[in-house]
C-alpha cells in the first residue's frame, strides 16, 4: 500500500463521485475535431472509455492509500454544511464495507463501456447511451460514499432515470411481456414506489434523533429512538431497500428488466444496482434501528430463504426441455435466489453472518455480471437467448462451436453455484454458519430451519445450473449426423421444441480479443477471492464488528 495524505484522499473520492457527470455533460457536447477519430460515434464511445476508466484509476489509487490497518476507520472524509436549516450535510467517506462496492462499481462500468465501444447495444445515438452510463455511475459511487441519510436517498433515486432509458431505449424485447417499454415502467415504478416508502423511514429517523448524520446515528446505536420509531422505520425502510435487492415477493419487476435490457444494462444491474439495496440494510439498518432489525430479522430471514427456493425453482422450471426459458431470463431469477443468502445472512445479526452478505455480494457482482456478459455474447451469436434453440438438434453446442466461450460460460456457471475454490462459496457459507448460531434473543430453532432451506437452495442451484451447462454448452446431436441416420433412427430421436427456431449450423467466432480484454478480470478476482478470502473479509469484519457493537471498535 502506498502513503497517501488526506486531503488527496479526499479529493480521490470526490473526483470519483462527481467525475462521471462531468464526463456525461461532456459527452453531449460535441467533440473536439483533432479526437473525432473516423467518426462523431466513435469519438463519444472513446470518451465514456476515457471517463471510466479514470474512475477506475482513481478508485484503485483510493484502495492503495486506504489505511487497511484501520478499515473500520472512515477515511477520505468531506464533510460541509448544504441545509443548514435541517442539518443536512456533503459528509462524504470510505470504510471497509464501502471501499470494495467502490471499486467493483467503477471497475463494472469500466469493463461495460469497453465492451459498448467495440459493441454498441442498438438503438439511438451514442452520445445519449454514454451519458446516461455516465450519470448511472456517478449515481452507484454516490450511494456507497455518502454518509447522509438525505443524501444516501438521493443517490440511491439518480440511478433509476438513467436505467429507465438503457432499457427502454437501447434494450430488447425477446421474452418479455409487453416489451421493453413496459419492462422499464415495471422497472421505476416498483422502485419509486419503494423508495417513497423508504424517505419516509429516513425522515421518521433523522427527525427523531435530531440528526440525518449517518456515522452519529451509528455509534449513538439507536438510543436515541424509542422502539416503535424503531419498528416503523425499520419496516418503511427495509421495504424500499428490499424491492431494490430484490427481495421475494418484491422481486417481479427484476426477470423482466434483465430479459430486455442490453448486456452491458444487465451487468450493471445485476453487479451493482442490486447491492444499493443490501448496502443499506448493513450501513443504515443494522447499527441505527438495531431493536427494530431484531423484531424483523426472523420475518427477514423467512422471505430470504423463500426467495431461494423459488429462485432455483424458477431456474429449474425454465432450464427445463421444451419449456422455451430465456437464458438472460434464468441468470435473472438466479440473482433471486443469490440475495436471498446475502439477506439471511443480514438477519442472523452476527459478525459471521454479515460478514458473509457482505463477501457474497461482492462474489455475485462479479460472477453475475461475467454471466450476463457471456449470455449476451451467446444472444449475439445466435441471434437469441431461447434455450431450446441453444440445445436444440443444430449442433449448436458451445463446447464444439466455440470452445472458449463455452469454456468460460461453464467456469461462469460453476463459480455461481458455490465450487469451493472460487467466490460464489465463501459468502452463502458463511450466511449459514451465521444462521446456525443466530444474534442473541433470535429463536435458534426457526434459523436453524431457514439454514436447512438455504442448504437445500444450494442443491437446487447446483441442479439447473449444471443442467445449463448441459444443454448449453454440451448441445445435442450435430444437425449433419442428425441428418445422415437412418429414417426410423430420426423418427426416434428424441426432439427438443421441435415448433422452437434453430440457430444456424455454420461456425461461428469464438471469443474476441476485446471480450478478452473485458472478461479476463471478472475470472480473475473470482478465482482471487475465492482462494484468498482474507482480502475482504479483513476489510469488512471489523467494521461489521463496529457496527453491531455500536460504534465502538
Amino acid at each position: 500500500m502506498i502513503d497517501i495524505s488526506e486531503s488527496v484522499m479526499q479529493f480521490l473520492l470526490a473526483l470519483i463521485v462527481v467525475g462521471p457527470l462531468i464526463g456525461a455533460v461532456a459527452a453531449l457536447l460535441p467533440a473536439p475535431p483533432g479526437l473525432r477519430g473516423t467518426s462523431p460515434d466513435q469519438a463519444v464511445l472513446r470518451h465514456g472509455v476515457t471517463v471510466t476508466g479514470a474512475i477506475l484509476v482513481a478508485a484503485i489509487v483510493l484502495a492503495l492509500g486506504f489505511d487497511h490497518d484501520q478499515p473500520s476507520k472512515m477515511q477520505a472524509t468531506t464533510d460541509i454544511s448544504w441545509i443548514a436549516a435541517l442539518d443536512v450535510r456533503i459528509h462524504l467517506g470510505v470504510d471497509g464495507i464501502s471501499l470494495p462496492l467502490l471499486v467493483l462499481t467503477a471497475l463494472l462500468t469500466f469493463l461495460c463501456a469497453l465492451y459498448s465501444y467495440f459493441r454498441m447495444p442498438k438503438g439511438p445515438s451514442p452520445k445519449g447511451f454514454v451519458a446516461l452510463l455516465l450519470v448511472l455511475e456517478s449515481g452507484t459511487l454516490a450511494t456507497f460514499a455518502v454518509l447522509d441519510l438525505v443524501l444516501f436517498f438521493l443517490a440511491f433515486e439518480m440511478v433509476l432515470i438513467p436505467m429507465y432509458f438503457l432499457i427502454a431505449r437501447w434494450g430488447g424485447s425477446e421474452g418479455v411481456t409487453g416489451g421493453r417499454q413496459a419492462a422499464a415502467w415495471k422497472f421505476i415504478l416498483y422502485t419509486l414506489l419503494g423508495s417513497v416508502v423508504m424517505l419516509l423511514g429516513l425522515l421518521l429517523i433523522g427527525l427523531n434523533a435530531g440528526t440525518f448524520d449517518m456515522v452519529a446515528l451509528a455509534t449513538d446505536n439507536g438510543r436515541g429512538l424509542s422502539t416503535s420509531v424503531q419498528l416503523i422505520a425499520v419496516l418503511a425502510i427495509g421495504i424500499g431497500l428490499a424491492v431494490k435487492t430484490p427481495m421475494w415477493p418484491l422481486h417481479s419487476w427484476l426477470p423482466d428488466a434483465h430479459t430486455a435490457a442490453p448486456t452491458v444494462g444487465s451487468v450493471l444491474l445485476a453487479g451493482v444496482l442490486l447491492k444499493m439495496g443490501t448496502y443499506g440494510f448493513v450501513r443504515i439498518i443494522l447499527p441505527i434501528a438495531p431493536d427494530g432489525m431484531r423484531t424483523f430479522a426472523p420475518y427477514l430471514a423467512a422471505f430470504a430463504v423463500v426467495g431461494i427456493i423459488y429462485g432455483s425453482l424458477a431456474c429449474l422450471a425454465l432450464a427445463k426441455q421444451g419449456a422455451g426459458g430465456d437464458l438472460k431470463r434464468l441468470i435473472a431469477y438466479s440473482s433471486v435466489g443469490h440475495m436471498g443468502f446475502v439477506l439471511l445472512g443480514i438477519a442472523t445479526m452476527t459478525p459471521t453472518g454479515v460478514n458473509g452478505a457482505l463477501f457474497a455480494n461482492i462474489a455475485h457482482g462479479l460472477i453475475t455480471g461475467l454471466l450476463f456478459f457471456l449470455v449476451g455474447a451467446v444472444k449475439e451469436r445466435y441471434g437469441s437467448a431461447d434455450l431450446d434453440t441453444l440445445a436444440g438438434a443444430t449442433g449448436a453446442a458451445l463446447y464444439g462451436r466455440a470452445p472458449r466461450l463455452g469454456g468460460l460460460l461453464a467456469f461462469a456457471a460453476v463459480a455461481s453455484l458455490g465450487l469451493p475454490g472460487l467466490a460464489g462459496f465463501w459468502g452463502e457459507m458463511l450466511a449459514m454458519f451465521g444462521a446456525f448460531k443466530p444474534a442473541e434473543g433470535l429463536s435458534r430453532p426457526a434459523f436453524l430451519t431457514f439454514m436447512v432451506i438455504a442448504g437445500f437452495g444450494t442443491l437446487l442451484t447446483a441442479a439447473y445450473l449444471l443442467i445449463v451447462v448441459r444443454r448449453v454448452c454440451m448441445g445435442a446431436y450435430p444437425q449433419e449426423a442428425f441428418q445422415e441416420a437412418p429414417q426410423e433412427a430420426r423418427e426416434q430421436a428424441p426432439q427438443e421444441g421441435p415448433t422452437r427456431p434453430t440457430a444456424p449450423a455454420a461456425r461461428f467466432t469464438d471469443v474476441q480479443n476485446y471480450e478478452f480484454a473485458a472478461w479476463t478480470p471478472l475470472v480473475a478476482l473470482t478465482v482471487l477471492a475465492g482462494l484468498w478470502p482474507a482480502v475482504l473479509l479483513g476489510l469488512t469484519d471489523p467494521v461489521v464488528q463496529k457496527l453491531l457493537a455500536g460504534g465502538k471498535s
